[in-house]
């Protein structure tokens, strides 16, 4: 089977936070809520302690195995862009780990090229919560 169309990647400082976060709380994932606040933001947080929910879906890993959760009200939005987790300096939420670095993650994203539609088109759906354990 081909692999799936890349949706989600990270910057190279981005992968070397996540890297770091990870050799101190284990295995990690990302979340993309959209809700107010910090919650338009990508959340980190130690894998399993954020519980993902039936409709979310699944863009992708990052970082290796790290999976990128976005909720469904948010991937209507966002599902005909790529995204880019970057970090830059700045107080993000303090429930996502990068908070206490004094750096947050975002998001820069850009339209999808009409191949990259083409693809998407021949793929199956992305998974969501209820297709996976989380």
């Amino acid at each position: 089977m081909a692999a799936r169309t890349g949706r989600v990647e990270l910057t190279p400082a981005a992968e070397d936070l996540v890297r770091r976060l990870a050799g101190t709380h284990g295995p990690l994932m990302f979340h993309q809520s959209g809700g107010c606040c910090d919650g338009s933001a990508p959340m980190c947080y130690p894998r399993g302690e954020f519980r993902v929910g039936a409709s979310d879906v699944l863009l992708g890993h990052v970082a290796g195995d790290t999976p990128f959760w976005m909720s469904a009200d948010q991937y209507a939005y966002w599902r005909h862009t790529h995204l880019t987790v970057d970090v830059v300096p700045g107080r993000g939420s303090g429930f996502s780990l990068e908070a206490p670095e004094g750096v947050r993650f975002l998001l820069r994203s850009r339209v999808l090229t009409d191949e990259e539609w083409e693809r998407l088109a021949a793929e199956p759906p992305l998974p969501t919560g209820a297709d996976t354990d989380g």
